[in-house]
């Protein structure tokens, strides 16, 4: 056959034979090249996989290389007699896979997916399928299948349980008597030309893919699908004929925010609600403005955290005072420390006269708090003090104001931008909340970065927190204006 699949590939085919195509053929789309997000994601599972093999010690690693040669690596490490082969490599009805752990268990074999998650997804079990197919094709006698994946309850410093193994051997015995027809299919459509596939959910089930703009028609602006929580709704008013927001029936049952932004679309402007003036006057002063940036890493690192607890590594405060003054406090962590006693000192200073604090979301900052007080328990009463300062300064506008920019999203990234159009992120290196995170996690793991390059990501760090932080002092001065 003129095209060969792997796990990875076969996956891609199970949500769309289109996609499948594109990435078999297209090898080397500008689509197909990872963005940070998906690079962190990768580096993720290489980081998972690699620490999942020291729970079966004495394994032998299957080197990356020619298809060949891995295979040819793993039949001698079997024939040898193995106890755990990582990366095992097989290949049958023109499909390869190189399985995470294969570990002897009796007479037969188990087979193991390491996943960087902490549950097992519906795309585990259809990955164990695909794979279960090839080996046992291969002349392997398979007794049992296992999704591996991260255990929530595990906690720093004690990884002794850091992974939890499921048994999925029904489950994966189950879909892998389709394996051959799907193998079949997809074979058959790759030798011929782009199929036709209408777009759908599956456009996004179980991944984003990376193709979506080639098949998504064009939509007008303020499609039905931009209405704010549409969700069943959108796809209601669709199929019943409406395209845009403008066309919706005034006596169209929607919320309260709907339909503010049904009224800003259709007169074309701002809208602001009686009310939002009195609440802004009640905010205790002096006002400050906060923003934190953490990471989550899927292995922790520092004593208390669970996998993927948020971390707090870095943040940016603006405190104005009646008299006009104004000051900024920052902090970001520069090594593999633990950053939350001296951030979490940090913080209180900075916030401690503070009449009230607004954050953007605020619920994110009030959980990363709460953690803080957790971790630093000298500091706890400043700090759940602090918590009980906090304003979410999202309800206020999401309550009161709507502008046709916001494109019916209430994310700092939508509403910045439309109240406070002369700042921008454009010109930063780090323009969201993602690469910030996934330039944090290579900050402060402090491996293999120079002393020029940590500075200039630190630069680019501290701009785009000041941002995001000054865009709230920004926008609080345009809502007063607006409440006027």
């Amino acid at each position: 056959m003129p095209h060969g699949l792997s796990k990875s590939k076969f996956q891609a085919g199970l949500q769309c034979h289109k996609l499948l195509w594109w990435k078999v053929r297209e090898p080397e789309a500008p689509e197909l090249v990872p963005g940070l997000e998906q690079q962190r994601v990768f580096d993720r599972g290489t980081e998972v996989g690699d620490r999942a093999r020291a729970e079966f010690p004495g394994g032998v690693l299957i080197e990356r290389g020619a298809v060949p040669a891995m295979i040819e690596a793993t039949r001698v490490a079997v024939e040898r007699g193995a106890t755990s082969i990582y990366e095992a490599s097989f290949a049958a009805d023109g499909v390869f896979v190189a399985v995470d752990v294969l570990q002897r268990d009796g007479a037969g074999w188990r087979l193991i997916e390491v996943k960087s998650s902490t549950r097992v997804k519906p795309q585990h079990i259809t990955d164990a399928a695909a794979q279960l197919h090839v080996l046992e094709r291969s002349g392997l006698d398979v007794v049992g299948v296992d999704v591996m994946v991260l255990n929530r309850e595990c906690v720093f410093p004690d990884l002794g349980d850091l992974f939890v193994r499921r048994d999925v051997t029904s489950q994966v015995r189950a879909l892998a008597v389709d394996v051959p027809d799907q193998v079949e299919a997809q074979r058959l459509m790759l030798e011929g030309e782009l199929p036709e596939v209408e777009p759908g959910a599956h456009c996004s089930t179980p991944y984003p893919c990376p193709f979506r703009g080639r098949c998504w028609p064009a939509r007008p602006d303020h499609h039905v699908s931009s209405l704010y929580r549409g969700g069943a709704l959108s796809g209601k008013l669709e199929s019943g004929g409406f395209e845009t927001i403008q066309e919706i029936p005034e006596d169209f049952a929607l919320n309260a925010t709907q339909s503010r932004q049904r009224k800003a679309v259709i007169e074309s402007r701002l809208i602001c609600e009686p009310g939002l003036g009195r609440l802004l006057a009640e905010l205790p002063g002096p006002v400050g403005y906060l923003d934190f940036e953490t990471v989550a890493p899927p292995i922790p690192r520092w004593d208390g955290c669970r996998p993927y607890d948020p971390v707090p590594v870095q943040f940016v405060y603006y405190e104005r005072s009646p008299g006009g003054g104004s000051r900024m406090s920052e902090w970001l962590a520069d090594d593999a420390a633990d950053p939350r006693p001296q951030l979490a000192q940090e913080l209180v200073d900075a916030c401690r006269g503070a009449g009230t604090v607004l954050a953007w979301n605020a619920g994110f900052e009030m959980r990363v708090i709460e953690g803080l007080a957790a971790a630093v328990p000298a500091l706890r009463s400043e700090l759940e003090h602090l918590n009980s300062r906090l304003v979410d300064l999202l309800p206020l506008v999401r309550n009161h104001v709507y502008d046709p920019a916001f494109n019916g999203s209430f994310a700092l990234k939508s509403v910045l931008p439309a109240l406070v159009p002369d700042l921008s992120y454009q010109a930063l290196e780090i323009r969201d909340g993602q690469q910030a995170s996934g330039a944090l996690e290579r900050l402060v793991s402090a491996v293999g970065m120079s002393a020029d390059e940590r500075a200039r990501l630190r630069a680019a760090l501290q701009a785009y927190c000041r941002l995001d932080t000054y865009g709230m002092v920004r926008m609080h001065d345009r809502l007063l204006e607006l409440a006027t």
